[in-house]
C-alpha cells in the first residue's frame, strides 16, 4: 500500500470499532515534519464502553493494552502495532474526559501528570492540544484555539516547577558534586521552562521532542556539556541555567 491507501485502511479499521466516534492522525505525520521511518500515530475517540478486545480482533500484529494500563490519566491506554510493515501507535481518547479537559483549559485550569519518557511530565491540557493540531480522519471533533485563560495560568505553574527543580538541585546535589543528578535536574527544568515559554505564546505542545528548540532553549546543551563532579562547576551551571531561563 502507498501512504494514502495505508492511511485510509487504518482509519477505516479503527473507525469501525464499536463506540468509536472519531479517528485522528497525530505526531509528525499530522504536522508534515516526519521522515521516511517515522511512526504512524493514531487516536480513537470513543464514548462509553470501548473494549480493547475489539481492536485485538482486527488481527493486526502487536500489543493492545487494556483501558488504564498506561497509568489511567491523560494516557489511559493504547496499542503498539505493525501494519503493512509500518510501526503504528494507537492512543485511546475518552471523549467525556477530553471534553472535560477542554472545558477546564478554557477556564485556565489544568493539572500535571508524570508520563514515562517525558522529563517534565505532561499537562492535562495535552488532549486539547491534540484536538488543535492533529488531523481528523474520520468523524468530527472540535478544533480549539489556545485559551487566553490558559496563557495566564500555565506559564506561572511551569516556571514555578522549574524554579523548585533548580532550587532542590542547588541544595541537594551541587554541594555533593553529584554531576549526574544536577544534569537530570537541569534537563527537567529546561523542559518545564520551555512549556512555560510556549504557553505564554499560546502555542500547543504535544510532546517534548522539539520543545527546547521551539522555546529557543538549545543553549542548555552548552551548559550541560561543561558539567563535571565539582561543586563550583555545578553551581555555575545552575546559575547559567537560571540566567538562560529568565531571558527565554
Amino acid at each position: 500500500m502507498n501512504d494514502d491507501t495505508f492511511l485510509a485502511h487504518v482509519a477505516d479499521g479503527l473507525a469501525a470499532l464499536p463506540a468509536v466516534h472519531a479517528v485522528t492522525l497525530g505526531g509528525s505525520r499530522a504536522q508534515d515534519t516526519h521522515g521516511p521511518g517515522s511512526d504512524w500515530d493514531f487516536a480513537v475517540y470513543y464514548r462509553g464502553g470501548f473494549d480493547p478486545a475489539d481492536l485485538r480482533a482486527v488481527g493486526w500484529d502487536g500489543e493492545v493494552s487494556e483501558i488504564g494500563a498506561w497509568g489511567g490519566g491523560v494516557f489511559n491506554g493504547g496499542a503498539w502495532l505493525t501494519i503493512d510493515g509500518r510501526h503504528v501507535d494507537v492512543h485511546y481518547r475518552d471523549l467525556d474526559a477530553v471534553e472535560h479537559h477542554l472545558a477546564e483549559a478554557r477556564q485556565g485550569r489544568f493539572h500535571w501528570e508524570p508520563l514515562m519518557f517525558h522529563l517534565a511530565g505532561v499537562p492535562s491540557y495535552l488532549p486539547v492540544a491534540e484536538l488543535a493540531v492533529n488531523r481528523v480522519l474520520r468523524g468530527d471533533l472540535p478544533r480549539p484555539d489556545y485559551p487566553e485563560a490558559l496563557r495566564e495560568t500555565a506559564p506561572e505553574m511551569w516556571r514555578g516547577r522549574a524554579g523548585l527543580t533548580l532550587r532542590y538541585a542547588r541544595g541537594a546535589f551541587v554541594p555533593r558534586g553529584q554531576a549526574t543528578e544536577v544534569a537530570g535536574a537541569l534537563a527537567t527544568a529546561a523542559m518545564e521552562t520551555a512549556h512555560a515559554v510556549l504557553a505564554a505564546r499560546g502555542e500547543w505542545v504535544t510532546n517534548e521532542k522539539r520543545l527546547l528548540r521551539r522555546a529557543d532553549l538549545r543553549g542548555m546543551d552548552a551548559i550541560l556539556t561543561g558539567l563535571r563532579a565539582d561543586p563550583d562547576v555545578l553551581a555555575k551551571a545552575v546559575d547559567d541555567a537560571e540566567t538562560l531561563f529568565r531571558t527565554a
